[in-house]
């Protein structure tokens, strides 16, 4: 029997979800940015440490330094500071250096690298990655906020699709943003099975196997030895 709206709006406020979870503007000064860094730091420990519904503003405060009163100079709710521990999560992920592998002349080594650089960024992350994934599961704007910045890296991959196809690389027939989605989440479910999951599989086996298909699934000539 499922839920009404109502109840189900009480379960999510019973279960720690109040506020909102979209960011205000950045600070002006740089004792306010610096400040704000110190909080979303702190926040990562005390998410990573105690999960998501137990985590208390007023842990993050102390694990920051700071001020419990001064937490709302900065956000309005445990679900921002979330949302901005995520951002930061992600930026880190999409760091010019794994950007910039994309840029090869060898299609094949491109992939292996930039497979590379993802498992190797998610292992770093890997306890944050696993309390999203909690935290998606059972709030439905989370979810759909982990949606929309997966984008990122999909838009990223379906760039360098574009680009092999207009170097006569990978085949033509193949729809980048379709293909880059597909495999970008491959990618991603087989580092959460690894470093969330406990599979046990080696980085080096990982990338031979995730290149190949990828390798496969676009089509891409090689050159012959």
């Amino acid at each position: 029997m499922s839920s009404s709206p109502e109840s189900a709006a009480r379960h999510r406020r019973s279960a720690g979800f109040s506020g909102s979870a979209t960011p205000r503007d950045l600070p002006t000064t740089p004792r306010g940015l610096r400040t704000r860094a110190k909080l979303i730091d702190a926040a990562r420990v005390v998410f990573e440490r105690d999960g998501f519904l137990d985590a208390r503003l007023v842990d993050i405060t102390s694990e920051a330094g700071i001020s419990a009163g001064s937490f709302y100079t900065y956000f309005d709710s445990k679900e921002e500071i979330f949302s901005a521990v995520l951002t930061e999560v992600e930026q880190e992920m999409l760091h010019p250096d794994v950007r910039a592998v994309t840029g090869g002349d060898d299609p094949v080594e491109m992939i292996r690298q930039a497979n590379r650089a993802y498992l190797e960024s998610y292992e770093r992350f890997a306890n944050f990655m696993r309390l999203l994934e909690q935290v998606a599961s059972i709030d439905e704007d989370f979810r759909e906020l982990r949606r929309k910045r997966g984008e990122s890296f999909v838009r990223r991959n379906a760039k360098s699709i574009r680009q092999m196809q207009q170097d006569g690389v990978a085949g033509a027939d193949i729809d980048p943003m379709m293909a880059a989605s597909f495999l970008s989440g491959m990618v991603a479910r087989a580092a959460y099975s690894r470093f969330v999951l406990g599979e046990n599989w080696t980085i080096e086996d990982m990338v031979d196997s995730l290149t190949e298909l990828w390798v496969n699934a676009l089509k891409i000539s090689r050159p012959a030895s």
